[in-house]
């Protein structure tokens, strides 16, 4: 027998990057604040059709977006037809590029936001209710950084932390900037200190955002703001492994390459977006580097840190490149040896220069080049997991991170590089918690992932258990379990009228 609700529920569905899952943190935090409730923290016997608030947080970058977007925006249209209370809303990049496009191609979306106001969302679905009418707000600028809003992180052990927003680049075949704005940089201190509230929340990683992260201090005039704000991060107690996403090549500095080596805590795993092997095509597309820089910066990364695992970003068919320009890329994956490409086949975003160039690369031949990358850094991929096979490494356990373990009967996790770990448990064997440390040895490198069953034949295996695995079991009788409560958000951030040194950042 199900029993319904009178509480109001709320769904945040994200698509995109990192950014935008993290602001869906703080638009499930605000919506929380407002009286909401997770639809999914409810038992699935009584769970409405759709949530009585739905919240789309869109990305612009990846191909297909609109489609995708008015696709999901259709099927739930009938729902909107049986229950006219419920609320539609669509946020993030999408948002900010179309605008009143939305409401007139699906008009019974409630509220359209941008990427500058998610703050506004609950007064905005409010105002909707109200007057009857979708309400459309898109701000040019940041008037409030996301920091200072309240959150409702998705995992008890594992944190994002922001530390700037926007991008100062103009690279021809981005529309980030001119969605997400020119880059806003958080104070060291107010960063340092939503880090430690976060550290005795039970979280013992966290990961720096930004769209660049490595010019983070361009605001306060500190080149070497982002190498000093690495060095604070492990000195605080009970933070146990930092990362950062995503560098630019062009302002990557030796002085970030050390901090990281000296830094126990930073962890040995770097992505560097090289988005073209050629040189030709990364002046095209206005990228402030070259092959030659690229790789130099790899090789000093890897004389300072040997076992670094270096992902990237590579773009095939950008417009003119030819044969030759492609086989450039090729040659210098090859040469970069990255444990992992995030590939992407170039596609035309309107309001980009890239998307009125001339010489647009036929479909079939930026597919039949995609798949000759692929071939390549699987191989790559492969060889280099492979050459993991033996050692004994440290996994932080993760929830969902193993689409087959119950099948397996193996746990998951990442290793201190990044790389994604599925380990077996001997018979009688302490059993990790997600956010519990594992010691573990590699018997098999995949292309895609590392098999760690060691301990089947009496090989390492041992259980430290953390502030995390402690956070994410206090959290099992939560309406969701593991997920944490709401936080409030952090003090108000901009630029600085002076720039002292913080005496964390020394």
């Amino acid at each position: 027998m199900t029993t319904q609700t009178t509480l109001k529920t709320y769904d945040v569905r994200t698509h995109g990057c990192q950014m935008n899952v993290h602001d869906s943190e703080r638009l499930a935090g605000l919506l929380e604040t407002a009286g909401y409730i997770d639809v999914h923290s409810l038992p699935a016997t009584d769970r409405p059709e759709a949530a009585d608030v739905v919240v789309f947080n869109t990305c612009a970058v990846r191909e297909n977006a609109d489609n995708k977007l008015y696709g999901n925006l259709g099927q739930l249209r009938p729902a909107k037809t049986r229950n006219p209370e419920m609320q539609i809303a669509v946020g993030g990049c999408m948002a900010q590029k179309d605008r009143d496009t939305i409401v007139q191609r699906a008009p019974w979306v409630d509220v359209v936001f941008g990427t500058h106001n998610i703050g506004s969302l609950p007064a905005l679905l409010d105002r909707a209710r109200h007057n009857r009418e979708a309400q459309v707000e898109i701000l040019e600028s940041l008037e409030v950084f996301p920091s200072t809003l309240p959150t409702r992180r998705d995992s008890a052990y594992s944190g994002w932390v922001s530390i700037s927003v926007g991008c100062n680049n103009t690279c021809t075949f981005c529309i980030v900037p001119s969605l997400r704005g020119k880059e806003a940089d958080r104070r060291p201190g107010d960063i340092l200190a939503e880090v430690t509230a976060l550290v005795q929340q039970g979280v013992v990683e966290i990961t720096l955002l930004g769209q660049n992260v490595n010019t983070y201090g361009v605001e306060f005039g500190d080149r070497l703001a982002f190498g000093k704000l690495l060095r604070a991060c492990g000195e605080i107690e009970g933070l146990e492994r930092v990362r950062f996403t995503s560098p630019h090549p062009a302002a990557f500095t030796d002085d970030v390459i050390t901090a990281m080596a000296e830094t126990p805590n930073v962890m040995p795993s770097l992505h560097m977006p090289l988005q073209s092997g050629s040189d030709r095509v990364l002046k095209e597309m206005r990228r402030s580097y070259r092959s030659a820089k690229f790789l130099g910066i790899l090789d000093r990364v890897r004389e300072q840190i040997p076992d670094a695992a270096i992902t990237t970003d590579i773009i095939v068919g950008f417009p003119g490149e030819t044969d030759e320009d492609f086989e450039q890329t090729l040659d210098v994956v090859r040469r970069s040896r990255f444990s992992s490409a995030f590939t992407f086949q170039y596609s035309i975003r309107p309001g980009t220069p890239a998307a009125t160039m001339d010489h647009q690369v036929p479909k079939a031949v930026v597919q039949e080049r995609y798949d000759r990358l692929i071939a390549v850094q699987e191989e790559i991929s492969w060889a280099e997991n492979r050459a993991i096979e033996g050692r004994e490494i440290e996994v932080l356990v993760a929830t969902g991170e193993g689409r087959k373990d119950t099948e397996t009967q193996r746990l998951s996790g990442r290793a201190r590089d990044n790389r994604l770990v599925h380990f077996a448990v001997p018979d009688g064997a302490q059993r990790p918690r997600p956010g519990d440390m594992a010691t573990v040895g590699v018997t098999y490198g995949a292309p895609h992932h590392l098999v760690a069953d060691a301990a089947l034949t009496e090989g390492p295996y041992a259980v430290r258990r953390t502030a995390g695995g402690d956070a994410w079991q206090a959290l099992q009788d939560a309406p969701v379990p593991g997920k944490p409560a709401v936080s409030l958000g952090m003090p108000g951030v901009g630029k600085p009228v002076s720039a002292p040194a913080t005496p964390a950042c020394r």
